[in-house]
């Protein structure tokens, strides 16, 4: 069986609206929930980026039942790993346990505000991977001092844990970020439905632990309005994660998607009512062997429409399906 996810996505709402909307997406059903961690939009058009971990700690209190995860926290360059720890810990007793701390290496969008460069991949994944350590030190209690290669640590201590820490995940893209994740996390992340990805995961020590996607869809009665709206706001999905980590801001990401038509991008993401595109969009994932997958309902004005369909057609269609 696969877990069908909901996203609340910072870029294309403000912190209530997102609120409302993971509320909705728990009476409606789905079976988790994860949201995006930005500082700034992937384009302008989109509009928006509140602070993630605020908006996570009014839905721990605005919400009972659904699980709550970053999807993905950067925790090297905004955020100090330490820092990192503590938010986890605290949002992980608001929820009562419902929280998991997806991790990743970051992208040049939102890391460059610090004024600190961006790195190269390698170097990035290096610091992921001491983050991780620190973070897990951190959650096993008592005072934790760290020199390393990227981080420094002075007598940190996470004063309120809860019992159990929230479950890690790391995201990946390829057999590096597979190899860190399947020897460093608890689950897997990926945006691509590709079976090598997770081959890799198990490879290095992930086998039996959970996997998740993310799949973005566009839900309108009228599908010429989802075709435009998809266009608007999600032309820039389709350029690859070694591209999109790397440009710096909303207009790199306008420029190097001016030449993408409507039509390119209504082949790659279900758009309309149809719930069997929607279905089929689904599939990839759960053949590659993904446990979990998340969806983006396209444009923060659509969502209540998205959600009462979600409860009525698309969730009962997927879970027959899968």
């Amino acid at each position: 069986m696969v877990h069908i996810g909901y996203t609340m996505l910072t870029e294309q709402a403000g912190p209530r609206e997102l609120v409302g909307h993971v509320v909705r997406a728990e009476e409606a059903g789905f079976d988790f929930s994860v949201t995006s961690d930005h500082y700034f939009p992937w384009l302008t058009s989109q509009g928006h980026s509140p602070h993630a971990w605020t908006v996570l700690g009014a839905a721990a209190q605005a919400t009972s039942r659904i699980p709550l995860m970053t999807f993905v926290t950067c925790p090297t360059m905004r955020y100090h790993p330490a820092v990192v720890a503590q938010k986890a810990a605290t949002l992980h007793l608001l929820s009562e346990g419902r929280f998991r701390l997806g991790l990743g290496a970051g992208e040049n969008l939102n890391e460059h505000i610090t004024g600190g460069g961006w790195p190269a991949v390698d170097v990035r994944h290096e610091m992921l991977e001491e983050a991780v350590d620190i973070i897990r030190a951190l959650f096993g209690g008592g005072y934790v001092n760290h020199h390393g290669t990227h981080f420094d640590v002075e007598s940190a201590k996470v004063w309120d844990l809860p019992d159990e820490p929230p479950p890690i995940g790391i995201a990946v893209s390829g057999d590096q970020s597979g190899e860190l994740a399947g020897r460093m996390a608890d689950l897997v992340i990926a945006v691509e439905p590709k079976r090598e990805l997770l081959e890799a995961f198990d490879r290095y020590g992930g086998a039996g632990k959970p996997r998740v996607g993310q799949v973005p869809v566009c839900y309108d009665t009228d599908r010429d309005a989802a075709v435009r709206r998809a266009h608007e706001q999600f032309r820039w999905f389709g350029s690859g994660w070694k591209v999109n980590s790397e440009l710096p801001g909303p207009a790199s990401f306008e420029a190097a998607t001016q030449f993408v038509r409507p039509d390119d991008v209504a082949e790659a993401i279900p758009c309309g009512d149809d719930v069997s595109a929607f279905v089929e969009a689904v599939r990839p994932f759960a053949e590659a062997g993904f446990t979990e997958v998340a969806l983006v309902q396209i444009g923060g004005e659509s969502q209540h429409a998205f959600l009462d369909w979600s409860e009525k057609t698309l969730l009962p269609a997927l879970r027959e399906a899968f």
